[in-house]
């Protein structure tokens, strides 16, 4: 059998020097007269992983540059540990940044673009020597030293960008879609590789990512942004089941929406059940904080807790339901692997919904695409969203 190393960690000498959290206060950047990002506040807890997540054109790379120094806040304040570090460069920030092209210098070697931020602080050259051998083992780069770039896979270049940014001991790592050039399965297993480094660290990741899965795999918070603002904080868990708006829903995962409105609250222990009015289906109930009657919401049920049933099955009695069972027919039928997405349009008021079933499952069932099915969900499952 081949031999099995030990998870390598790094010695107390190379981990950085104390983690440091990073707020924002009412952070502002303008471009003349477009608003980037407006007024954003947010606590990044030390030694955590937070994602920012969201559309192109969100804000969330200049909210990145704005805590690097690489962009000037317009409005605001930034503080790093328990410095304010409006008007610091970059290097006085104890930040280091991963670009998403990795930025390597194509004429140095792997070991001369790890050891280039360490010369540029004019370490001695016997310190020089022990950080980055050390981080290139940890990297399990060692072998690739004498390489230069175009000689090293997308994997491998991604390692080194990575290597670089660590040599230099930052307090925060700050990641610009580091995966989005890699295939999907080495993607899958460097944000693995991410995650372990960031715990065996202990430092303080932020990384930009349009990728929700990318997200929830590394994140111990997630903050989503649209329009230069944050829409809504919450570890994975949260965002991912109980998403507060309607843009949230749509963009965080297969979500099934519903418009109208507010008809009756009703106060209960943990949560409110709330009674939606919406046009052409009827009452539909759901639960959520608080709701202010006659205002216009929407809600929202996950792809995979809808209930398929044929039409024989529709009459009988359920448990907890959100509202009585309605009819789709099925439009399309996508194999996708594991998951199979079944494309519905609802019978009364021709509205596209999605469910999703594990393909093991849904190959035992008899459903055929252009079949008239039943649709149900649990009223626990359907979650009020106030925007």
């Amino acid at each position: 059998m081949p031999d099995v190393k030990a998870p390598l960690t790094p010695s107390p000498e190379l981990t950085a020097a104390g983690a440091s959290g990073v707020c924002l206060r009412s952070v502002t950047k303008r471009y003349g007269g477009v608003t980037a990002v407006e007024n954003l506040t947010l606590d990044v807890p030390a030694a955590s992983y937070t994602c920012l997540l969201g559309p192109s054109g969100c804000g969330k790379t200049t909210t990145m540059r704005m805590i690097a120094g690489h962009e000037e806040i317009t409005a605001g304040d930034i503080l790093i540990g328990n410095h304010r570090v409006n008007g610091l460069p970059p290097t006085r920030r104890n930040t280091a940044m991963m670009f998403q092209s990795y930025a390597l210098f194509p004429h140095k070697t792997v070991w001369g673009n790890v050891d280039f931020g360490l010369k540029m602080r004019q370490l001695s050259l016997a310190e020089r020597r022990q950080r980055v051998g050390e981080m290139l083992e940890i990297l399990e780069l060692s072998h690739l030293g004498d390489r230069k770039p175009a000689l090293l896979s997308g994997g491998q270049q991604q390692r080194v960008a990575l290597a670089r940014a660590l040599v230099t001991r930052p307090q925060v790592l700050l990641l610009d879609e580091p995966l989005s050039a890699l295939d999907e399965n080495l993607r899958i297993r460097t944000r693995g590789e991410l995650r372990k480094l960031q715990r065996q660290f202990g430092m303080t990741f932020i990384q930009v990512t349009h990728n929700q899965d990318e997200a929830y795999a590394l994140s111990d918070q997630v903050v989503v942004m649209d329009h230069g603002r944050i829409d809504q904080v919450g570890s994975p868990a949260e965002i991912f089941s109980r998403p507060l708006s309607r843009f949230v829903a749509n963009f965080t995962g297969d979500n099934n929406l519903f418009s109208g409105t507010v008809t009756q609250v009703t106060p209960q222990a943990g949560q409110a059940v709330i009674e939606l009015a919406v046009h052409g289906l009827g009452k539909i109930l759901c639960c959520g904080d608080y709701a202010q009657v006659g205002a216009e919401a929407a809600c929202c049920v996950r792809a995979d807790l809808i209930h398929l049933s044929g039409l024989a099955e529709a009459s009988s009695p359920g448990l907890d339901r959100a509202l009585p069972p309605l009819t789709a027919r099925i439009t399309a039928i996508e194999f996708t692997g594991y998951i199979t997405r079944v494309f519905l349009a609802l019978e009364k008021t021709g509205q596209d919904l999605l469910y999703k079933a594990r393909t093991p499952d849904w190959t035992k069932s008899c459903f055929q695409e252009g079949q008239v099915v039943a649709l149900s969900w649990l009223q626990r499952d359907c979650v009020f969203l106030a925007h």
